[in-house]
């Protein structure tokens, strides 16, 4: 059976592995090269099963390792036309790196990859859906300011989700971060609040995805409890009862040993 194992999620780094014991890919990279290898391998998990490394997007919190694991593993890298361009003009990625564009769907060994296009301030972002050889799929959607329809679609017929609940808005607004980036954060290609990502989990849940997870919470701007708390507490005020109608974890900002079997 598969699973989805997330190694790192957060503001200082990005990557899930997704696949069996034998085979998987890497969704992003966005820590060192050997924390990644460390995460691997305290998740029992080995770098030369990973069949590619699929990229979100160019920013760094999701491609810091990209260059030296694609270079170490020879890895194929896949990502959107846009975040090709731009790993290579920031030299996230070598000359001789095996690149792929993925417009749609690829085959990585038994498994199914599909790129689902998202609403970021990134050149060409986008999110991935892995289906396993017995046909159960996980999604790994987070750095998006709204949820596109292709991406809730793409939700609802998965069978674990990982959604991004990035910040608590009071926490943000009265926060660190200068006017700026608190925008940013806000527009339509920011990042999804706890109460946006509470919101969306309620359609899943009616929909049947009942396994899920949130993902790439801020280390300034949200807490593991505030961030959980939020989308139980909506949940529940929908008739949805926690861990007896569906589970709900957090990935881990640094490594556990942590995954779900979907």
């Amino acid at each position: 059976m598969a699973r989805a194992v997330p190694l790192f999620s957060g503001s200082k780094g990005n990557s899930y592995y997704i696949g069996t014991s034998s085979e998987g890919i890497l969704i992003d990279a966005g820590r060192s090269c050997r924390q990644i290898e460390n995460a691997m391998e305290a998740n029992g998990l080995k770098m030369k099963n990973v069949g590619a490394v699929f990229v979100t997007h160019e920013h760094t919190d999701h491609c810091s390792a990209l260059r030296m694991l694609a270079k170490k593993y020879n890895f194929d890298v896949f990502a959107s036309k846009g975040t090709l361009r731009e790993l290579a003009a920031g030299n996230r990625i070598s000359p001789d790196t095996n690149v792929h564009i993925i417009d749609n769907e690829i085959a990585v060994g038994n498994m199914l990859v599909q790129r689902i296009n998202t609403s970021h301030d990134a050149a060409e972002s986008c999110c991935f859906r892995v289906t396993a050889s017995d046909g159960k799929s996980a999604l790994v959607a987070t750095d998006m300011g709204v949820m596109l329809d292709e991406v809730r679609a793409a939700a609802q017929k998965s069978d674990f989700v990982v959604l991004e609940s990035n910040h608590d808005i009071e926490m943000l607004k009265t926060g660190i971060y200068p006017y700026y980036l608190k925008q940013r954060i806000l527009s339509d290609k920011g990042h999804l609040s706890n109460t946006a990502c509470a919101e969306e989990l309620v359609n899943l849940v009616k929909s049947g995805t009942l396994r899920l997870m949130l993902g790439h919470l801020s280390e300034h701007n949200n807490t593991p409890n505030l961030a959980l708390s939020t989308s139980v507490s909506v949940l529940e005020s929908a008739g949805m009862k926690y861990r007896s109608d569906f589970t709900l974890d957090i990935a881990p900002s640094e490594t556990n040993i942590q995954s779900v079997i979907f």
